[in-house]
């Protein structure tokens, strides 16, 4: 293999681009990946771009060798492993880097562009939001000028005037990209991802409730998900997103029920209905989001008893579908269930405290209504606080929380509420969700963030069924109309974006929001259900009339990008090399001694010196020269210019023949 001097193979400012390509592409990557193997790129990178500027040697094979087997046993002791995602993009990383130490040929320089490809292609295993979409294109952009600069004949001094080439070749496969984007068949699960990844846990609500742990959820000022009504969006004491229901109780914590083949109960709507339509961000769980009460929904759901909306897999993908609602309503008005004790069930040796003050309540009011009053109105006259602070409850949280701390978030008031109703012999039971959501006036459409995660409670009253009581409500009545910033105390520091106060930042940030909700809706939401209802529409449900269209398309878009090249490529120009020695063949063959359709450069080369003598010196240095430029990759431009100077002064004669 040619190890020739360095500065022969890129020059300074093709190779300075290079390495800040290269760096671009990386920086991404070095929120995941291991310090010393960040630090071990950088050192790679310096040490080529100085033995390419100032004429460093590159390390010896056998140190490159040694080098890679610290660097993958570095890497199997800090993952444990070489499979997976961030082990295999840690090789992959490694493996870039040790690649720049041995770059010395055209062939290497290529490996390395295509690296620096497949590392972009694993950024999206990350992130797939529009701003980190936005740098790959510049990096795929640079990367491609990079390689369209050294695969010329002679490596020219700038890669810039190829960065038009590389556009207008990106241009050409967006319509390739659309059709396949849009026709080629999903399948669940998300575009990007690993399968170790996906049990992953994101942000997000859980199947069981304790005191404390929606507070920490709402720290948080991800998106949860985003809405589009079809009309104006219901006022906020209406805008309860039920998820998990939790009817299970075992002194301490909330859970679902262990029920997973009940019937949905019965629903009567009473009118009030809203169409809207979902786009949920992946939050690794079964349920889906709506408001109460879902009764139409475009997406296939299981409605469990507690009338909870759940999909087989868990949403590891953004989704989208749409959804009808009953914002006024009966659910199961005749408690289907066969056990109503269910939600009476509080362990008899916990809460006694509580207990003595529901038996006090009890013993003097014989009305449902009256004792649900009694308890609300417990909660806005004593002196409760809301707050994302609450204390730590070590002990009985129930019996601590009401008569010790009186200060809690939304699970403390739901739970509390909750055993106090069942005291009662009242049917209770916990519903979690969101609470609210902010209208976005850029996009038209509402965010709800994590810091909107709630807990409420409902009831059940024979003859009307399950009902909503946000006991938090009564002690913070801004929670519903403020959100979670306009309700807890200054000192509690909410998340930035749950304060809605007017500035240019969240103008901004709103503004941002809404680019991001058009990619997210258009591009990581495009799922097979969304694909399916697009399909659906477009008269191709079944999938052989899919592909059949897929097929059809894919050729009519090569066909009119060959017939758009051929109409609009301009005549091409010949290699400059290649123009010089083909300007040299013609000299000869006006000389009389044209040559062969099959003759190769240095075999007419050496008939040119037998039959012409008297000029071989000369036809043995230029046929050297063009042999060098055109077949090693150690030309430079000083020797292109040099073979044109030799060639201009080449005049040959021609030979007369003696009689």
């Amino acid at each position: 293999m040619s190890t020739g001097p360095i500065q022969q193979l890129l020059p300074h400012r093709v190779l300075l681009a290079l390495m800040l390509s290269l760096l671009a592409v990386t920086a991404p990557h070095v929120l995941h990946l291991p310090p010393w193997l960040s630090t071990v790129l950088l050192v790679c990178g310096g040490w080529r771009y100085l033995a390419g500027s100032r004429g460093w040697r590159l390390p010896n094979r056998w140190l490159l060798l040694l080098l890679t087997v610290i660097g993958a046993a570095g890497v199997i002791a800090h993952y444990g492993t070489f499979i997976g995602r961030d082990a295999g993009v840690a090789m992959l990383c490694l493996m870039l880097g040790l690649k720049l130490l041995e770059m010395r040929t055209r062939r290497d320089t290529v490996v390395v562009l295509y690296l620096g490809y497949f590392l972009i292609v694993t950024q999206f295993l990350y992130s797939q939001n529009l701003l980190m979409a936005a740098w790959l294109l510049l990096t795929v952009w640079a990367l491609t000028a990079l390689l369209i600069t050294v695969n010329r004949a002679t490596t020219p001094d700038n890669w810039f005037p190829h960065a038009g080439p590389a556009a207008t070749l990106l241009a050409q496969a967006l319509p390739l990209m659309l059709v396949l984007f849009v026709l080629f068949p999903r399948i669940p699960g998300p575009l990007w991802g690993m399968p170790e990844d996906e049990a992953r846990g994101v942000t997000g609500l859980s199947d069981s409730m304790t005191m404390g742990s929606i507070s920490e959820l709402s720290q948080s000022d991800a998106v949860a998900f985003r809405v589009e009504f079809d009309d104006e969006p219901p006022p906020p004491a209406l805008r309860y997103w039920r998820g998990p229901v939790l009817p299970e109780y075992d002194g301490r914590t909330w859970r679902q029920a262990e029920r997973p083949d009940d019937a949905p109960p019965a629903t009567e709507r009473l009118g009030g209905e809203v169409g809207y339509s979902v786009t949920l961000e992946p939050h690794n769980r079964n349920w889906i989001f709506a408001l109460d009460l879902p009764v139409q929904i475009s997406i296939p759901v299981s409605v469990s008893g507690e009338y909870a909306l759940e999909r087989r897999s868990a949403v590891r993908e953004r989704i989208r579908y749409d959804v009808r609602s009953a914002l006024n309503y009966r659910l199961d008005p005749m408690l289907r269930d066969a056990d109503p004790e269910n939600y009476l069930r509080v362990p008899d040796d916990h809460h006694p405290r509580t207990r003595a003050l529901v038996d006090d309540w009890v013993s003097s009011i014989d009305d449902e209504e009256a004792l649900v009053n009694q308890a609300l109105n417990h909660f806005r006259e004593q002196p409760f606080e809301y707050t994302l602070r609450p204390p730590r409850l070590d002990g009985d949280t129930v019996d601590q929380f009401l008569f010790d701390s009186q200060r809690g978030f939304c699970e403390h008031f739901a739970g509390a509420f909750a055993v106090m109703m069942r005291m009662a012999d009242i049917p209770a039971r916990v519903v979690t969700g969101y609470l609210g959501g902010e209208i976005n006036p850029t996009g038209n459409y509402m965010i709800v963030r994590q810091s909107d995660a709630h807990a409420w409670v409902e009831l059940w009253h024979e003859g009307q069924g399950w009902q909503r009581v946000d006991p938090t409500a009564w002690v913070s009545p801004d929670r519903i109309d403020l959100g979670l910033g306009g309700a807890v105390p200054e000192g509690d520091n909410p998340p930035a974006l749950s304060r809605r106060t007017p500035s240019w930042g969240r103008t901004l940030a709103l503004q941002w929001d809404a680019l991001n909700a058009y990619w997210d809706r258009w591009v990581l939401a495009y799922g097979p259900d969304m694909q399916r209802r697009l399909m659906d529409r477009l008269g191709l449900g079944d999938w052989q009339r899919m592909i059949l269209v897929l097929t059809g398309l894919m050729l009519l878009s090569l066909a009119l990008l060959a017939v758009l090249i051929l109409w609009r490529r301009p005549a091409r120009p010949p290699d400059p090399v290649q123009q010089d020695w083909l300007r040299f063949c013609k000299r000869m063959a006006d000389a009389g001694l044209p040559r062969g359709v099959s003759e190769g450069p240095r075999d007419y080369a050496d008939r040119l010196i037998r039959e012409r003598p008297d000029l071989a010196a000369q036809i043995d240095a230029i046929a050297r020269l063009y042999l060098h430029l055109r077949y090693t990759e150690r030309g430079s431009t000083q020797q292109a210019q040099a073979l044109r100077t030799q060639i201009a002064r080449f005049r040959p004669r021609t030979q007369r023949t003696q009689t």
